[in-house]
């Protein structure tokens, strides 16, 4: 079959090959033809290196196909059911399950080391344990949830990812409170789905903060309020908050110098919220007495900071009611053979995410 391999971290372009065999199939797997996966920046992150990833590998956590086969044991899924692919899936039995925090659990993380596939010159990695820029793909039951067939692969596709971690970490992780104020730093795919969760809570003024002119044009399409670039973030703050900052700020880029920046913009009392997933290497610094003084909540959230399957169900009722707008988030759509076209749209910035239809 055909998969975009990573041969080395470093290296900016794929290879798209029809050597490639899906790996590991067996009791409680299944076997996904995989139909629509979405460019997600954690995909460039990793074949840079800001993310830990063995490679050769093949990219893509964001997708959605078709079960082809199911392992013994698998009764929930059958051929033909339409799924998207789950990268971090809940095993129900761990601590932080049991907690109900099930974006926590790391059983999705244990399948990480094994191969997912296979060519004529040895093993390939799939990116978290899945690797989704592949016509076909085998994960564990629990990575494949099932989802109703009016909604598309392109959308369930999204689903999978970035609009369940960036609605979740407006919807979970901070609780946005009605009529106050929230700006969000970095307006990609996650961030624009931060800015629909924050305007689906009720946020009187939604400020959305990106360098890329198209990107800031998207966010007001989709509830900002206002829309700047980062140079003009403190004058914003001024007119809007008289200086004090904003109730919440929430970081979409994953690196330390915009979390300060998330950090310095936030009002005393408020709450920062890192969505963006960043490098081992770079630290976020804050000093003892601004931590205690200030009083601010600083929220991580990861994958949506809530149930992921609960997400799922959420984000589709709240699609089917026209309350949000995951369509519009498609701004390219390419075959497999230019995924280097869309990985070069992500870089610079062009696209909010890029659909490849495999």
């Amino acid at each position: 079959m055909r998969a975009a391999v990573l041969h080395e971290t470093g290296q900016e372009k794929l290879e798209v090959l029809d050597d490639v065999e899906a790996a590991g199939f067996g009791p409680g797997r299944v076997r996904i033809r995989v139909r629509a996966t979405g460019l997600c920046h954690s995909d460039l992150s990793a074949m840079s290196g800001v993310l830990p990833q063995p490679a050769p590998f093949v990219p893509g956590h964001e997708g959605a196909g078709d079960v082809v086969e199911v392992g013994e044991g698998v009764g929930n899924l059958k051929p033909g059911d339409r799924v998207v692919v789950c990268w971090l899936p809940a095993c129900g039995a761990c601590p932080a399950c049991k907690r109900g925090q099930t974006q926590l659990c790391l059983a999705g993380f244990m399948n990480a080391g094994t191969p997912n596939f296979r060519r004529p010159t040895g093993d390939v990695f799939g990116f978290a344990g899945t690797g989704t820029f592949a016509e076909e793909v085998v994960v564990d039951a629990g990575c494949a949830v099932p989802v109703p067939d009016d909604v598309p692969y392109d959308i369930a596709a999204l689903i999978g990812c970035g609009v369940t971690t960036g609605l979740g970490a407006a919807l979970n992780t901070a609780d946005v409170e009605a009529g106050s104020s929230v700006a969000v730093i970095g307006c990609g795919g996650v961030g624009i789905s931060v800015v629909q969760g924050a305007r689906l809570k009720g946020a009187a003024e939604i400020v959305a903060v990106d360098p890329v002119a198209s990107r800031r044009e998207a966010a007001l399409r989709f509830g900002a309020t206002r829309a700047v670039a980062p140079d003009e973030l403190p004058d914003t703050r001024q007119r809007l908050t008289a200086g004090e900052g904003f109730d919440y700020v929430f970081e979409v880029v994953g690196r330390s110098t915009t979390a300060r920046t998330a950090y310095e913009n936030t009002r005393r009392g408020g709450t920062l919220v890192v969505v963006g997933a960043g490098a081992m290497d770079d630290f976020l610094q804050l000093n003892m007495f601004e931590l205690f003084f200030d009083e601010k909540r600083i929220l991580p959230s990861l994958y949506g900071g809530g149930d992921v399957l609960r997400s799922y169900e959420r984000t589709i009722a709240l699609w089917r009611a026209g309350r949000v707008d995951l369509a519009g988030l498609i701004t390219h759509r390419v075959p497999l053979a230019d995924v280097n076209e869309a990985l070069d749209q992500m870089r610079t910035g062009t696209a909010l995410r890029t659909s490849i239809e495999i």
